[in-house]
């Protein structure tokens, strides 16, 4: 069981990597739409985004791990 403080630390961090997902997400559609993109930035970027989801999924089903069960 987590402490308060870890709640709280890991609800911030969660935070965090939502607002970077959303950003690399808003990034990429942008470098998809105003070509020429390059595309070794656009899947270095997809990347970054999708080990992103991983973590926030990975802390979501830390703070409320019957959500998913």
């Amino acid at each position: 069981m987590l402490t308060e403080e870890q709640i709280a630390e890991t609800r911030a961090n969660l935070r965090e990597l939502q607002v970077e997902h959303h950003d690399l997400d808003q990034v990429i559609d942008h470098l998809m739409l105003n070509p020429p993109a390059d595309d070794l930035l656009v899947r270095r970027l997809k990347k970054r985004k999708l080990l992103l989801k991983d973590r926030i999924v990975a802390l979501e089903h830390l703070l409320e791990p019957d959500a998913l069960a």
